[in-house]
């Protein structure tokens, strides 16, 4: 508790993540917040631009090859209480969504990044097939999309200390379930819902 405290003071003094609920507001539904992904500050940012009532309940999903060493494994073990996957399907047994079908099983919201990779550009690149198999699983779930804004520039890739700037996270409406929707319309129009925010 007290590491998640001293992260979010730190995350607010140095970047701000501030939320700004565009089309639903905060409450105890249980959700999936799916977002752009441009920094190693988006888990952080996002989760900290959450009330402190969801972030008790909310967990960021993180890559476990990066989040499970030093310094960065006492922050997401302790500080937000990541749910860490195997981004390499060869080191995973069965199947590499089954801790997200955990915690969702447990009552948790997530923070999900359906690029599945940082990428530099203003807007996402193609959404990956995980965020379709977890709509398709818990459809009692709210999809809500948010688009952080200014991350990529606090933290460039290759950078170790962030620039003091204002980052902003955008909630959007939740995404509506549409009967018998493929794949690939389903993420394209998730991601669309993301842009929409930018």
């Amino acid at each position: 508790m007290m590491l998640s405290s001293l992260l979010v003071a730190a995350v607010k003094v140095f970047i701000g993540a501030y939320p700004r609920w565009v089309g639903s507001r905060p409450n105890d539904t249980q959700r999936i917040y799916f977002a752009n992904h441009s920094s190693h500050l988006d888990t952080v940012a996002l989760w900290s631009a959450l009330p402190p009532a969801l972030r008790e309940h909310t967990r960021p999903v993180a890559a476990r090859d990066y989040w499970s060493k030093g310094v960065r494994k006492l922050i997401a073990d302790k500080g937000f209480n990541a749910v860490l996957i195997e981004r390499d399907r060869s080191k995973c047994e069965g199947d590499p969504l089954q801790p997200l079908h955990d915690a969702l099983n447990a009552g948790d919201s997530l923070i999900l990044f359906p690029e599945g990779t940082r990428n530099q550009e203003p807007l996402p690149l193609p959404f990956k097939a995980g965020l379709f198999h977890l709509a398709q699983h818990f459809p009692h779930v709210e999809l809500v999309p948010v688009y952080l804004d200014n991350a990529r520039r606090a933290l460039p890739k290759g950078s170790m200390v962030p620039v003091p700037l204002v980052c902003t996270a955008r909630f959007g409406a939740p995404l509506a379930r549409i009967p018998d929707e493929d794949k690939a319309q389903f993420l394209e129009r998730a991601r669309n819902a993301v842009v929409e925010l930018a």
